[in-house]
């Protein structure tokens, strides 16, 4: 079957593209404010794009032409962290996907604790195994849009924070003990499951 995006709507080809790129991980961005609310939310359209220097990017969609509040604080402060999404959050992190106004703070929705970050504004999610401070490098929203579409986020990373009970010897990462969580489809998410090595 071919399917021209052209001639779809926007919720088939969402269908599409989340059903088939899987698993995606999540990206737990948190940003403040200019009055100074913590936001945190989660984003599946969410990765590394480089590491000299180490760089990430999200997208936020603006649907119906609303802008996000991560969209709107990351523009203005130019700032924000990922934190990685692990077994032991994902409830929680659920809870910060659910709309609240932009006075209050998904943290205190979510019952998350904020820690101080060292480089940047924005907080790191208290319990997260890994977090990255990030500044913003550039972004660009996708043209020819009919509902908002969605603005890319690249951010450098300029500190790194991870859980000693996860790292092993040369900066490696123990998975056992880590066990993030990606996201699939609909509500659906995956554990790591069964891992397989081949050598280049």
């Amino acid at each position: 079957m071919q399917l021209d995006p052209q001639e779809m709507d926007q919720k088939s080809i969402y269908k599409l593209l989340t059903g088939t790129i899987i698993p995606r991980p999540i990206g737990w961005i948190s940003s403040i404010g200019e009055d100074g609310i913590y936001n945190l939310a989660p984003f599946s359209y969410f990765n590394a794009v480089g590491d000299d220097p180490p760089h990430v990017m999200f997208s936020a969609s603006r649907s119906n032409n609303n802008i996000k509040d991560t969209l709107n604080n990351v523009l203005k402060t130019k700032q924000f962290v990922v934190n990685m999404v692990t077994e032991n959050l994902v409830d929680q992190m659920n809870d910060t996907a659910h709309p609240i106004p932009a006075h209050e703070s998904e943290f205190d929705f979510a019952k998350l604790t904020p820690i101080p970050s060292l480089k940047v504004k924005p907080p790191r999610v208290q319990g997260s195994p890994v977090a990255m401070e990030c500044e913003l490098v550039h972004h660009y929203t996708l043209e020819n849009h009919k509902n908002g579409g969605s603005t890319i986020i690249i951010g450098r990373v300029v500190m790194f924070h991870i859980d000693d009970a996860i790292l092993l010897d040369d900066t490696k990462i123990n998975l056992a003990v880590y066990k993030p969580v990606s996201r699939l489809a609909g509500s659906n998410y995956a554990k790591l499951g069964e891992i397989f090595s081949i050598k280049r």
